[in-house]
């Protein structure tokens, strides 16, 4: 009981904040007067003047794509220059050298791509990162990569509303607005939280501190588990034996850093990528109950006002609150199936001894303590599942467990909210705007049924904007399945995996679902630093990210042109409970059915192996 209240309050307070903050997003990106208008219009108009920008200009959707694509690809340009050569610049106070190519062209490629897929740890001599390509490099690209996104929403919200138009509004303009108006304060806000809470935000170097317990190594410089070090004389015991060829470790090296900063804006904008190698679970990305709670709203914060925001900007809030209803459902359906495969644990973890001896039957075996291998102790169970299902249904990436060690069902949802194509909310705007595509599709299998020209928000749906759909959709399994595929071919693969059979193919599976759900999350067990990893998952980063994009605008420029259909009483309704589940069925259809097969020679086989 203890932790359904637990759910409950998570998702309440998520939807309390999301629906004024949607009111708010809808007015800024129409260009209506906010309360921080007085402020920071001065500000826009510097921008404007400055970039040589013309507020008022509408683009075509040939020209917004190519404002889009070309701004997103200087982006990569300059921080793919930063990673490689960051030995050459400022606040390096560690003295990294320059990432390797194809590690730089991977880490330019995710922070790009809103993807945030790290294949280094952060603070790791090999492949880590300076000061300042963590402040200048990626948390710049973690500000217009969710602005870039937000932008393209609201392109294609237009498409919808305008009629007889050619326009659908000013890349330049939305993604001014989106970083002053919305990501900024929201940023500094959690910021500010962070810093007072204990996250690290400094540009000392890193520091050292004296163990209080000496560690004691062997000469492979592993730690000899069971040594007693006298920490007078040095001496190490072993089962009441010296060891005289021990190594002695008696200081540790804390990584420090302006972490607050970044760590604010990859949850905020659904970007994910840790300051630290291990992310969230690092005390100094997230010290406490408290951040915990408040990094994780901040997940699926923006993700869920658009829905709102959606709704208010077409002029039907119904329609807001029937996209907002599927992906709801689909969280909640999730958040649950994860949760009791976690919170039952194992028969394994009962064997054991791993649980409590009084422990109750479920599903036929002894469970009562649940699997917590993988999470930690001041989190728990509950915690931890809700930020895996949040995280991975936000396309964010970040984690405060390890997924490597959920139970194989409970590893299977956190996979499966990827590759549905990040619509179960999704990323900052992208992930609106792909489940739109999926409306799509459905208004058109339901016209099929009724025999009639499917019709979304009063307007037709015709071939063109068919293909667009369809292609839109495919772009992600297609990209993912390709990716993995090759991998598992290559022998040189199995040499990256930390198990073998079922699980090592979810690891690879996992890998790549990651990177074409624009996620960044991994299984915690594949080494993904290797040149052939690093650039394939970079391809895949690229179709997803790109292929959406481009096809929904593309949707939008022709729906823009078009008149409004009148309301018949043969109309589907797209704000109903009908639709709702309709919505739900065909992204199942397209986004489950597409990964069933290798779903089954991964975490499914591997939850009958459990059961065996």
């Amino acid at each position: 009981m203890e932790a359904l209240i637990q759910y409950a309050v998570y998702l309440i307070i998520l939807v309390g904040l999301a629906i004024p903050l949607g009111a708010y997003i809808g007015k800024v990106m129409d260009g209506e007067k906010v309360f921080l208008t007085p402020v920071l219009k001065p500000c826009e108009k510097l921008v404007y003047k400055i970039m040589r920008v013309k507020e008022e200009e509408d683009m075509t959707a040939s020209k917004y794509i190519l404002s889009a694509v070309s701004f997103n690809v200087i982006g990569f340009v300059v921080l793919f220059l930063i990673l490689k050569f960051q030995n050459l610049l400022p606040f390096n106070p560690e003295h990294f050298d320059g990432q390797s190519w194809h590690l730089a062209f991977n880490t330019a490629t995710s922070f790009m791509t809103n993807t945030n897929w790290q294949a280094y740890s952060a603070e790791n001599p090999s492949g880590g990162l300076s000061y300042f390509s963590q402040f200048m490099g990626l948390t710049v690209q973690n500000f217009v990569s969710a602005a870039c996104g937000i932008a393209v929403l609201f392109a294609v919200i237009r498409g919808f509303v305008r009629v007889k138009q050619k326009g659908i509004g000013n890349f330049w303009a939305d993604l001014t607005r989106t970083v002053l108006y919305i990501l900024i304060p929201l940023c500094i806000i959690s910021t500010v939280v962070l810093v007072a809470r204990g996250t690290v935000q400094t540009f000392r170097g890193y520091d050292k501190v004296q163990l209080l317990e000496p560690i004691a190594l062997d000469e492979e410089g592993n730690i000899i588990e069971g040594a007693l070090v006298d920490r007078e004389t040095g001496v190490v015991t072993l089962d009441g034996e010296e060891i005289t060829a021990a190594q002695i470790v008696r200081e540790q090296v804390v990584p420090l850093g302006p972490g607050a900063s970044q760590i604010s804006m990859k949850q905020l904008g659904t970007n994910g990528g840790g300051f630290f190698g291990l992310n969230s679970t690092h005390p100094f990305e997230n010290p406490d109950a408290f951040t915990n709670l408040f990094e994780m709203i901040y997940l699926l914060l923006i993700p869920v006002a658009l829905c709102f925001t959606f709704g208010r900007n077409v002029h039907d809030k119904r329609q807001g609150v029937a996209i907002f209803l599927a992906m709801f459902i689909m969280l909640v359906a999730s958040l649950g199936v994860c949760a009791v495969n976690e919170q039952n644990g194992t028969p394994q973890l009962a064997q054991n001894g791993a649980v409590a001896v009084d422990a109750t039957e479920l599903n036929g075996y002894s469970t009562a303590g649940g699997n917590m291998e993988g999470k930690e102790t001041r989190f728990g169970i509950a915690t931890s599942v809700t930020w895996a299902t949040f995280t991975t249904a936000a396309s964010n990436g970040s984690v405060n467990s390890m997924h490597d060690s959920y139970t194989p069902l409970g590893g299977l949802v956190p996979m499966l909210l990827m590759q549905l194509g990040e619509v179960v909310f999704g990323g900052v705007g992208c992930g609106l705007y792909g489940m739109l595509a999926f409306a799509i599709l459905a208004v058109f299998i339901a016209g099929l049924m009724v025999g009639r020209t499917p019709e979304y928000l009063g307007k037709k749906i015709e071939p063109f904007e068919m293909k667009m759909a369809v292609l839109c959709c495919l772009a992600t399994p297609l990209v993912i399945l390709v990716g993995s595929g090759i991998a598992t071919l290559l022998p040189s693969t199995t040499d990256s995996l930390n198990n073998i059979g079922a699980h090592g193919l979810s690891e690879i599976l996992y890998a790549y679902s990651s990177a074409g759900g624009n996620n960044g999350s991994a299984f915690a067990g594949f080494n993904a630093n290797t040149p052939f990893i690093n650039v394939s998952i970079g391809l895949v980063m690229w179709g997803a990210r790109f292929i959406p994009m481009i096809t929904m605008l593309l949707i939008a420029g022709s729906m823009a042109k078009k008149k409004k259909v009148a309301v018949t009483a043969g109309t589907l309704s797209t704000c109903n409970g009908l639709f709702v589940f309709l919505l739900i069925f065909v992204v199942l259809l397209i986004g489950a059915l597409s990964f069933f097969p290798a779903l089954s020679l991964g975490p499914i086989a591997e939850y009958f192996q459990m059961l065996q």
